[in-house]
C-alpha cells in the first residue's frame, strides 16, 4: 500500500482550500501546509499565538527568532501580515472568523468527534490548547494524521476511547492512505491514494467506509 509521507499529506490538504480563505494551522504536520500555496489562490493563515499571514518556513539561515507559530517553530510573514494579542487571537478563533481549522488528532469517530489533548497515558501530559476552541469556532474543521498508530492499531473508530476535543466537527480527514469526508451517511471514502484500494484501508480502519461516489 502506498502511504503519503508528512510534506506530501500537507500538500494534499493545501489542494483543498479554497481562494481568499482564512485558515488556522494546528500544531505538528499541519503548520507544513502553508508551505504548499498554489501561486493562484491567496489564503490567509492563521497562528493561535497572534499571527494572520503566516507564509512558508524560512530558508536555513533567515530565520526571524522573533517570528515563530504555536508550535515553536520559525515561519515567515506575507506581505500584509499582522502580529495580535492572545485576547484579539482567540477572538478570532472563537467568533466564528475562521473557515477552516487543520488539526491533527489521535483519534476521531465515524460521527466526527475528534480527540487530539490527551491519551490518558501518564508518559504524555495532555495538552489542549486552543484546540477546543478551533472545534468549535471554526466554519470547517479538517483533520491531518496518519491512518494507524505506530502498531498498526486504527485512528479512525466508530466511537474514540480517549478524551474528547469535540463532538461532532469534523468534516474531512486526510490521512497517509486516504481522503474520508464524514457525512450523515456515514464515513465516506473521498480520494484514494495510487493503487490502494477500499479493503485494504477498510482492513485499516475501526469504522465502515462507504465507497467514493462515482
Amino acid at each position: 500500500m502506498l502511504r503519503l509521507e508528512p510534506d506530501e499529506m500537507a500538500s494534499r490538504v493545501a489542494q483543498d482550500i479554497p481562494d481568499g480563505a482564512y485558515v488556522n494551522l494546528g500544531i505538528g504536520m499541519p503548520t507544513s501546509v502553508a508551505n504548499y500555496v498554489s501561486d493562484d489562490r491567496e489564503v490567509i493563515y492563521h497562528s493561535e499565538n497572534g499571527i494572520l499571514g503566516v507564509g512558508p518556513a524560512p530558508k536555513p539561515g533567515e530565520e526571524d527568532p522573533d517570528l515563530i507559530n504555536a508550535g515553536k517553530q520559525f515561519v515567515t510573514l506575507l506581505p500584509g501580515g499582522c502580529y495580535f494579542d492572545n485576547a484579539e487571537s482567540f477572538a478570532m478563533m472563537r467568533g466564528g472568523h475562521l473557515d477552516i481549522a487543520v488539526l491533527g488528532a489521535f483519534q476521531v469517530s465515524a460521527g466526527g468527534d475528534i480527540a487530539n489533548w490527551a491519551t490518558n497515558d501518564d508518559r504524555f501530559p495532555p495538552a489542549v490548547g486552543g484546540a477546543m476552541d478551533l472545534a468549535v469556532g471554526a466554519r470547517q474543521l479538517f483533520v491531518l494524521m496518519r491512518h494507524t498508530t505506530r502498531d498498526n492499531q486504527p485512528k479512525i473508530l466508530e466511537r474514540c476511547s480517549y478524551p474528547l476535543t469535540g463532538t461532532g466537527v469534523v468534516k474531512r480527514i486526510y490521512t497517509d492512505l486516504a481522503v474520508i469526508d464524514v457525512t450523515p451517511e456515514g464515513l465516506r471514502v473521498r480520494e484514494l491514494y495510487a493503487d490502494n484500494t477500499l479493503s485494504e484501508v477498510q482492513a485499516l480502519t475501526g469504522a465502515p467506509l462507504l465507497a467514493p461516489e462515482s
